[in-house]
């Protein structure tokens, strides 16, 4: 398969206050979110990120959507650096995060067109894509009500419909079902592989394993920030379930440490 997203020795560190040192229980003033993480997400694949809270998921995603900068490495998106021009990289990602936060005042119809606009997308090529969209979601009885008045469920449709409004190449999504009721969660997972289908590269952290099972091509585990398996998911499982899989590497892992 041929090479999307090339992550290769990404590593961040943030200073921590005195609150956070009593928090992570440590005296150290520095933590190591991410350490020296490679990857590689093809082309037409999803790719998973699988990792305990904490892990370093959240922080990588963000590194990649050039939100945050990587005190070293560097990921190239078909050939981009997201270190060195990162406004290229973003025309061509969708992000979806659990911490955007859309405003109450403002409706779903409202919030696509300005997206919209905002990514250069032709009207008319807008005005269609919205139709598809907020009707294969179920957003468009909803498309004049204000963001303050739709079900949690709702919200997270409409982020998710925001975030791919010019049809991007690589589609990033950070616990993309987290909080969600199982019709609203089975909405998004078929998205997403209806993307897959469409030849887009999907890359989504997650701590649920089912998730994975289901969704991904291939798997990176993530434990304090480092990747310790990276492959296929039959690969990575070793001929067990995933979830005995993961908690294998991670007792040897934090064996390591110890």
């Amino acid at each position: 398969m041929e090479p999307m997203l090339v992550a290769t020795g990404l590593r961040k560190t943030f200073t921590l206050s005195r609150k956070q040192q009593q928090i992570e229980k440590s005296n150290q003033k520095v933590k190591v979110a991410v350490d020296n993480l490679s990857f590689v997400a093809n082309k037409g694949e999803i790719y998973g990120l699988l990792g305990p809270n904490g892990a370093g998921k959240t922080t990588t995603l963000r590194m990649l959507a050039t939100l945050i900068r990587p005190d070293e490495g560097d990921a190239l998106l078909d050939g981009i650096s997201v270190v060195n021009n990162p406004d290229a990289v973003r025309s061509r990602i969708g992000f979806l995060t659990g911490e955007l936060k859309l405003e109450d005042f403002f409706t779903p119809n409202y919030l696509f067109d300005f997206f919209s606009d905002l990514h250069g997308v032709d009207p008319a090529v807008a005005a269609a894509r919205k139709t598809e969209l907020f009707e294969k979601f179920g957003i468009d009885r909803f498309a004049e009500v204000k963001v303050a008045n739709l079900s949690t469920g709702m919200k997270q449709k409409v982020s998710l419909v925001i975030s791919v409004v010019h049809d991007p190449d690589v589609i990033i999504f950070d616990e993309p079902t987290n909080g969600l009721d199982v019709l609203t969660a089975k909405v998004v997972t078929d998205f997403l592989l209806e993307l897959r289908e469409r030849g887009k590269t999907v890359i989504l952290s997650t701590h649920i394993f089912s998730l994975v099972e289901k969704l991904c091509d291939r798997v990176g585990v993530i434990i304090n920030g480092r990747m310790v398996a990276c492959d296929t998911l039959p690969a990575v499982c070793d001929g067990m379930s995933l979830e005995d899989r993961f908690f294998e590497l991670y007792k040897a892992h934090v064996a390591e440490e110890v």
